[in-house]
């Protein structure tokens, strides 16, 4: 039996088939919602301990009128699950914070599913689009005022909506969010209103300790300390190990070359680093949680400037150039514009590699790129960063990374989630658009309906979608494979159904 080559086609699917996806999808985003009503249920997290007897903790910003917010809430919920929930005004600082908790959102928003019953910062932009082809336009108006709202009362979107998570973000797509929807609704008053906040998230991302001022690239950079959370109680294997014990024994057992492991690894004692927490907690705010993308466990991430967040802020200020353009404010639309530009430049300076024809994270100490081919290789096409000549380079390495479902994460089997041989939807639309958008047409469909092929199939198989693939097996299954974090695979899936019905909307919609 011959393996198929990987630029081979899968076979059409049929009307059938695309119509059950598209009615479970459908059905799915109520499922996935959460509202006043399912205040217990949003509250409830099974990635912390927690003892039977006592109630779920609820958070409201101290801007808010906290007893206020606690009437509203009466009248929504029974009074038996108002005796199971406590509200409390957060405190000022963080570090007051002795138990953790929900934080209070005043609207509907659409949680990814499985263990991720919060509302999540970049998985929200997926889920958006989902909602918007899906004509879920109240929804996706809410997801999107939700995600302002945690600007204005938490000083930024975080990674998600949980007391734990308030000492970090995730990448920025809150301005494609707000364009996406306007082009729905034409509302230039909500607009306007978005601006400042737009503005703010911005700022969080280009002054340090996000800035690194000897490049002008901005890094990923969480602002807590210790071991995260969520990670101490809800990572642990068969044996009851944490992911922290595995990274330990890694540490101990092999021979690292990517960095200098007394960073993060006291070997006497056998304790990681106050580094290497903070890097963790970075690591998470990258949305690629986890990697070896900046050596073993990205535990090098603090000292690098990322391809992804990089496009990303490029995005952002492009983005703002084009609201100000629509909002008539001429000299500020320059002024966006004149940045993104200055940008573009760095970002061609220091991350983009003529040697391999890709775009690779720069790392500031050593001054060089990381030979680490990683699927955000794709975000300086799907963006428009890319000369012609430099996507036609990326496109040469496209054989890098496709699989006979869609797109590889990287180029290494490492037992992590972000790297071969998983796939994840994200990434698999971002790469297709990057194609499409340089006029590689073929190629990105044929990525497109690579993935739409896998999805569909396992979907037959469990009347789910999932949040990520083995591509390489075509594969729902994946937990055996993952060796670090957490390994199983969740259920819902609120960006692979945006991403789904984005593919089908497009390039990926042969029948």
């Amino acid at each position: 039996m011959t393996t198929p080559a990987y630029t081979d086609t899968p076979p059409a699917l049929t009307t059938a088939q695309i119509d059950a996806v598209r009615s479970h999808i459908k059905k799915t985003w109520k499922i996935l919602t959460r509202s006043h009503e399912h205040l217990l249920q949003s509250a409830k997290d099974t990635k912390l301990d927690h003892k039977t007897d006592t109630p779920w903790i609820v958070y409201i910003s101290p801007l808010e009128d906290c007893p206020n917010i606690q009437t509203v809430l009466e009248r929504s919920l029974s009074p038996k699950d108002m005796q199971r929930i406590e509200i409390r005004t957060l405190p000022p600082e963080v570090e007051a914070i002795k138990e953790h908790g929900l934080l209070y959102l005043p609207g509907p928003y659409v949680v990814p599913g499985g263990r991720f019953n919060e509302m999540y910062g970049w998985d929200s932009y997926f889920i958006l689009l989902g909602l918007l082809h899906d004509g879920e336009l109240e929804l996706a108006q809410s997801q999107v005022d939700q995600l302002l709202y945690q600007v204005e009362n938490y000083g930024i979107i975080l990674n998600s909506n949980r007391t734990y998570m308030l000492s970090r973000s995730q990448p920025p797509v809150l301005s494609m969010m707000v364009l996406a929807l306007f082009q729905h609704t034409q509302d230039q008053e909500w607009l306007k209103s978005t601006v400042p906040l737009l503005e703010q998230f911005y700022y969080y991302w280009v002054v340090p300790p996000h800035l690194n001022p000897g490049t002008g690239l901005s890094r990923f950079y969480a602002l807590g300390e210790g071991p995260a959370p969520e990670v101490l109680f809800s990572e642990r294997d068969e044996e009851g190990k944490s992911h922290y014990d595995r990274v330990k024994e890694y540490y101990k057992t092999f021979e690292i070359e990517d960095y200098d492991v007394s960073l993060y690894y006291n070997q006497e004692t056998d304790e990681l680093t106050n580094l290497f927490y903070k890097a963790d907690r970075t690591m998470r705010e990258s949305g690629f949680d986890i990697t070896n993308r900046f050596g073993p466990f990205s535990a090098d991430i603090l000292h690098y400037a990322p391809v992804c967040l990089n496009s990303l802020l490029y995005q952002v200020e492009q983005d703002l150039a084009q609201i100000n353009d629509i909002l008539g404010n001429e000299q500020l639309q320059q002024q966006w514009s004149d940045r993104a530009d200055i940008r573009r430049d760095r970002i061609d300076r220091f991350l983009w590699d003529e040697e391999q024809g890709l775009y690779l994270d720069y790392h500031f100490q050593s001054g060089k790129r990381r030979r680490y081919e990683f699927a955000t290789a794709f975000y300086p096409l799907w963006l428009g960063i890319a000369s012609p000549t430099q996507a036609k380079r990326v496109v040469k390495n496209l054989s890098l990374f496709e699989a006979p479902g869609g797109i590889l994460t990287s180029t290494h089997v490492t037992g992590n989630q972000w790297d071969a041989p998983f796939g994840w939807a994200p990434l698999t639309l971002i790469a297709v658009l990057g194609l499409h958008r340089y006029g590689f047409h073929a190629e990105g469909d044929r990525i497109a309906n690579k993935f739409l092929a896998m999805v569909i199939k396992e979907f037959e198989r469990h009347n789910t979608l999932v949040e990520k693939y083995d591509v390489e097996r075509c594969s729902a299954n994946v937990s055996d494979e993952i060796s670090f974090g957490y390994s199983s695979n969740e259920i819902g899936f609120g960006w692979t159904n945006g991403v789904v019905l984005e593919l089908l909307a497009g390039c990926g919609k042969k029948v």
